[in-house]
């Protein structure tokens, strides 16, 4: 467990930091916003090309991750939509964001830096394919069922998440990464280092803009939607992600030992930190707030345990 530990404790105690420093005024938001531009525009794709530009095509296209990934996101997705109808009633755009909440991660923020303290490199390749799952399955049918929802049309939802992907430079780094990877190019010595120079940004300042922006949030009047999104992003994610690697075997898809770790790893982590603005155009950026705030904080206690059952051998793998 003090192995565990050592892995989980640094990832919390930079989001700790950067929560104290905007509390106590010496970081405001806006600064915040900078910083995570900095990373979502710089750091990111800079991180996405070299994991995928330095490695061969057929260990980057790994059709089990992606599947096991898109299986149980949509599996997860699709029962907290259903489910919330059913039993809770409600309306359809705030079924869909209770939805998102339980089955888009944080991969980059926290799921990639635990990640890549667990497994190393391999952490990248996991944070890339993750981001093709989210942005290629994931965000244009949370558009679609949320956008019909507030009275627009599906298809127009669909055609302006797609259009958006062609001017995200992750989304773009991840393209150029591919193609650099199947034709074998070879990449100046500079080049590499600068791009690792921007890559290693992307832990510490997306963790400490993570903490930031938990300061105002509250969760008053709100703990009953906060709660069913914390339970199902932190143990219903990374249970049905766990099924979505059992699936992949039982179809000749096996996942090697390191990505069928970094899949669960990568489900277990809170919901993305955009979660709030995304619902905000929907007027839900309360709940999607207190959310957040929640989720993020019991995920301390909830990654350091499953990574302590993995590193015990409690979990069974195909």
């Amino acid at each position: 467990m003090q192995q565990i530990f050592i892995i989980t404790a640094p990832i919390y105690l930079f989001i700790a930091l950067g929560y104290v420093l905007v509390r106590r005024g010496l970081f405001g938001k806006p600064e915040l916003r900078v910083l995570g531009r900095f990373v979502l525009q710089i750091g990111l794709p800079a991180l996405l090309f070299k994991s995928l530009a330095t490695r061969p095509i057929g260990e980057v296209l790994n059709a089990g991750y992606l599947g096991a990934m898109a299986a149980g996101s949509l599996v997860m997705f699709f029962v907290v939509f259903l489910s919330c109808r059913a039993l809770r009633g409600k309306e359809r755009t705030e079924r869909v964001m209770l939805a998102v909440g339980t089955s888009f991660s944080n991969s980059a923020y926290i799921g990639y830096p635990i990640a890549l303290h667990l497994l190393g490199p391999v952490a990248g390749i996991a944070l890339a394919l993750n981001l093709l799952v989210e942005n290629l399955v994931m965000l244009p049918l949370m558009l679609a069922l949320a956008e019909s929802g507030a009275g627009q049309g599906r298809i127009r939802a669909l055609k302006s998440a797609f259009a958006g992907l062609l001017r995200n430079p992750m989304v773009v780094a991840i393209v150029v990464g591919l193609g650099v990877s199947l034709l074998k190019l070879p990449l100046p010595a500079p080049l590499l280092r600068a791009v690792d120079i921007g890559s290693l940004a992307v832990a510490p300042v997306g963790l400490f803009v993570i903490g930031g922006s938990l300061v105002g949030l509250s969760t008053q009047g709100l703990r009953r939607d906060m709660a069913i999104v914390a339970a199902g992003k932190l143990i219903g994610h990374p249970l049905a992600v766990w099924g979505g690697v059992w699936l992949m075997a039982a179809l000749a898809l096996p996942l090697e030992p390191a990505l069928r770790t970094a899949a669960v790893t990568m489900a277990a982590a809170p919901m993305l930190g955009i979660y709030p603005i995304l619902a905000q155009k929907y007027g839900l950026e309360g709940p999607a707030a207190a959310a957040m705030l929640g989720t993020t904080m019991a995920s301390f206690a909830s990654i350091t345990l499953l990574l302590a059952l993995l590193a015990a051998g409690v979990v069974p793998w195909p």
